[in-house]
């Protein structure tokens, strides 16, 4: 998938650019033509209007680009004289011939193929008048440029062609990340759901069987329970994961009092920190208002308290701080005494289903709490991150305030 990807990214980048060089060069060169002419052009009814007045024989005029020559006519067309000096013009067939192609063309100005002359046909009450120029140069000039147009597309054509492929490595590299995230979340999911599935189907298997007793039946049913209320409890961690990565859900507009969301959060884990020996102290600002969804900010409290008291040392102690720390951003600290988080732990403790120690026995811990926690907090244009240090782990989140 991510190669057809990068085949597309890089077919349509360059369509765009061949299509781009094409009407540069193409508009490059029409201009260049309609120059050309417009100067030669220029320089016939120049020579027109004295078509037999040149100071100097055989040499350009200070308007004259081009050779030329000119060639008067009587009324009658019989050829009364020729100028201009720079083509023999002794050859009355030569002269027959473009005297003919010039009279069979409607047009006053043409182009006279064979010969590569361009005509300027103009009457006066007494004569007619035909001038020619040269146009050999012209396009000799037309044709190096179509050529040095030619090279320097393909150069370019390749040349952007090597930046495409460079770029599409760059372009995809987010879907990319986005896949593998995808294919460890489901086989995370996978594996977290199969052990209790496994739990499931044994302890079913043995409450059929006619081997045990009533109490161990009864055991045996108790642990299905157990393992089903811990299979809901990782469905509902993914589906609070999935609406909090919910791109099309309504925009944040509620003005929330965080101050009183975080005070009001503390008041049902502070019964839990107490039955476990735990100490849970505050030390919250009032007046601190942020903007967004109050049922989100609640949770992201909820993850931060669980997982402090999950993870305390025994009779820890753990601190919630919310103050303003810079203009217009509020800083909410949720710091416990316990085990040390290395710095490869704190890169990835946001992940999903990841947990420090995968050998530790389960206590409903499935490795999504802090990563719905991520998801809140960018959702409401913050940042979170952990720092520890002195055996004291500190989980800061930073968030805008109204």
């Amino acid at each position: 998938m991510i190669k057809k990807l990068r085949f597309k990214f890089v077919m349509i980048n360059m369509s765009i650019v061949t299509i781009m060089l094409c009407v540069i060069f193409g508009l490059i060169f029409h201009f260049t033509r309609t120059n050309l002419e417009a100067e030669s052009i220029r320089m016939m009814q120049g020579i027109a209007s004295r078509p037999f007045q040149l100071e100097i024989p055989k040499t350009l005029g200070r308007d004259v680009r081009l050779p030329y020559f000119t060639i008067q006519l009587g009324l009658r067309g019989e050829l009364v004289a020729t100028g201009g000096g720079y083509y023999d013009l002794s050859d009355e067939d030569f002269l027959d011939n473009i005297i003919e192609e010039t009279f069979t063309s409607p047009k006053k100005f043409g182009v006279i193929e064979e010969y590569n002359l361009r005509y300027y046909r103009f009457d006066t009450p007494m004569n007619r008048y035909l001038v020619f120029s040269d146009i050999t140069s012209e396009r000799a000039t037309l044709d190096n440029l179509t050529k040095t147009s030619f090279i320097i597309g393909i150069l370019s054509f390749l040349m952007f062609l090597c930046i495409s492929i460079l770029l599409s490595k760059w372009a995809v590299k987010p879907v990319d990340l986005a896949l593998k995230q995808q294919r460890q979340f489901v086989a995370d999911a996978s594996h977290e759901l199969k052990t209790p599935l496994t739990v499931i189907m044994t302890n079913a298997e043995l409450a059929q069987s006619r081997e045990y007793d009533e109490e161990s039946k009864q055991k045996f049913i108790n642990s299905i329970l157990t393992m089903s209320r811990q299979m809901r409890g990782l469905i509902e961690k993914m589906l609070l994961l999935a609406r909090a990565d919910n791109a099309e859900s309504k925009e944040i507009l509620d003005i929330v009092d965080y101050s009183k969301l975080v005070s009001n959060a503390l008041l049902p884990f502070e019964p839990v920190f107490f039955e476990k020996g735990l100490t849970l102290t505050a030390q919250i600002d009032n007046g601190i208002k942020v903007t967004g969804e109050e049922a989100q900010l609640h949770q992201l409290m909820d993850v931060l308290l669980d997982n402090a008291q999950k993870y305390s040392k025994e009779a820890g102690t753990t601190w919630v701080t919310l103050n303003k720390h810079v203009k217009g951003r509020c800083l909410l600290v949720v710091a416990n005494e316990g085990e040390s988080i290395s710095l490869e732990e704190a890169q990835n403790i946001f992940k999903r289903f990841y947990r420090g120690d995968q050998a530790r026995s389960r206590n409903g811990s499935f490795g999504l709490g802090l990563s719905i926690a991520e998801s809140i907090v960018v959702r409401h244009g913050g940042k979170i991150w952990v720092e520890s240090r002195n055996g004291i782990n500190c989980f800061y989140v930073d968030l805008p305030c109204s």
